[in-house]
């Protein structure tokens, strides 16, 4: 099937750039030590990506230290990398809190030479080694024009932000503010900030919908967002595509509000993949191979015309409620 042709390609793709590898002489090198460090975010989505690192650390036999940062905070990732330099590891996959705040940490761990791997959010301000994930610019450009195909001239539209600290955040609300405009410039948006957080999502929406009852489409940057926001709609009395609702992520739980009626777009990223990929080139970088400075782990717009068949192909299905 197309779809599935398309994920098979992506995926042979993804392996051909991160110089996958051999198996007889490795078995007898000493065990690399990788450490994979998250932003303390549990949601579906996240539960997802950390599955797939996993995966990919006992696939290449590997002892994985996985950690994260408690309540998303920027200190406590800090003072995760010092450790992980201290205990010389081989290398480090890392989803920062602040792309610009753990620069500082990752310049001494290159320093050090451990390589460093970006997983799913940039880092400014060091030279790392590799950024593994979703190209979010050209996602959410899709995102946005799917939004300016379903408005009109003087339509508003909400938009849920993700947190502008990071680079996911703030290239999600760019790429979806430009595909926007490539299709309806004449349109309002109404922003709800939030730094990720599903409840901040809720109670601004809530918001903006006593402001702006007329609102066509609600996107989010992601998922979770749209979980917030139909829990607004709800608490609104409006029913089920009374207001379109467009997601970003493909997890589980925005997947479900679309069998139910509740989303009509979602643009999806390959979740399992940007964890699995994020190890494969830490442990590819840490036996000294060269790896990509880039590698966008794909996307995919689904419907609910294609929605079983994405379900099924990625493998999101097995944690999606019957």
């Amino acid at each position: 099937m197309k779809l599935l042709s398309m994920l098979k390609q992506a995926g042979l793709a993804v392996l051909a750039s991160t110089c996958m590898l051999a198996s007889t002489a490795q078995a007898q090198a000493p065990t690399l030590t990788i450490a994979y460090i998250t932003n303390g975010n549990t949601n579906e989505g996240w539960t997802l990506i950390n599955n797939g690192a996993e995966r990919a650390g006992q696939a290449a036999g590997v002892r994985l230290i996985s950690v994260a940062a408690e309540r998303g905070e920027l200190s406590r990732q800090l003072a995760i990398v010092e450790d992980m330099i201290s205990r010389r590891v081989n290398a480090i996959a890392i989803a920062p809190v602040d792309s610009a705040g753990i620069a500082p940490a990752i310049n001494r761990a290159l320093a050090a030479g451990i390589p460093v791997i970006a997983v799913d959010t940039g880092i400014t301000g060091a030279r790392i080694t590799s950024y593994v994930a979703t190209d979010n610019v050209r996602a959410a450009v899709v995102q946005g024009r799917w939004t300016g195909e379903q408005v009109r001239d003087g339509d508003t539209v909400i938009y849920i932000t993700g947190d502008q600290s990071q680079s996911t955040g703030r290239e999600r609300r760019s790429g979806f503010l430009q595909g926007l405009n490539e299709v309806r410039r004449n349109v309002r948006v109404v922003e709800v900030p939030t730094t990720w957080d599903q409840t901040m999502a809720q109670n601004g929406v809530e918001s903006a919908l006593r402001s702006h009852r007329n609102a066509r489409v609600i996107a989010s940057a992601w998922d979770g967002g749209a979980l917030g926001a139909r829990a607004a709609m709800l608490s609104a009395g409006l029913r089920a595509g009374s207001i379109q609702i467009v997601g970003f992520d493909g997890s589980p739980g925005g997947l479900m509000m679309m069998r139910q009626g509740w989303m009509q777009a979602n643009v999806a990223q390959m979740l399992s993949r940007i964890g699995q990929v994020g190890v494969e080139t830490a442990v590819a970088a840490a036996r000294g191979q060269t790896v990509p400075e880039r590698i966008d782990t794909g996307s995919f717009l689904v419907l609910p015309a294609n929605l079983e068949q994405f379900a099924r192909d990625s493998g999101v299905i097995q944690f999606m409620r019957p």
